[in-house]
């Protein structure tokens, strides 16, 4: 079974995307809503995380040995300045959400294989959850994107 991989991918990337939104938060402090809520998503990747640890205990948590790990959750690294700079760091955090998305309705889908209620259920809410972090970030990046690409200098 290799659950085991995907948990453990699960986990990293949470926490990498935990990681990013403080940053952003911190980074694009000037931007009071891009501030409080990038804060308040980076608690929730962080319950996401913890929440994952009974299921880790029940199935564990492990890296495929035998095959070198193509994708995988980076953080943002640095933190850009100005419009521009904030557009391309909600993008860098949607592509980490997504990564984050999908893995977590992939591990939905071993839940249901399983008939494992527990998972499916912390699946669920944590897949929505994220879901909605889709949501604002694609809405903050429209939001950003006139100003940023035609009005900044």
């Amino acid at each position: 079974m290799k659950l085991p991989v995907y948990l453990g991918l699960l986990r990293e990337a949470e926490r990498v995307l935990a990681e990013s939104f403080r940053q952003v938060a911190d980074g694009h402090a000037a931007e009071p809503d891009v501030h409080f809520l990038s804060h308040t998503l980076a608690q929730q990747c962080l319950a996401h995380y913890e929440a994952l640890d009974p299921i880790v205990q029940r199935y564990g948590e492990a890296r495929q040995e035998d095959e070198p790990e193509r994708l995988h959750a980076e953080g943002l690294g640095r933190i850009r300045s100005g419009p521009v700079g904030l557009l391309r760091d909600l993008q860098d955090v949607y592509m980490l959400a997504s990564v984050v998305e999908i893995t977590w309705k992939l591990v939905g889908q071993a839940a249901e294989a399983l008939r494992d209620r527990e998972l499916l259920e912390l699946v669920a809410r944590c897949h929505k959850e994220t879901s909605t972090h889709l949501d604002w970030l694609k809405t903050r990046m429209e939001q950003t994107a006139p100003q940023a690409l035609i009005a900044a200098q």
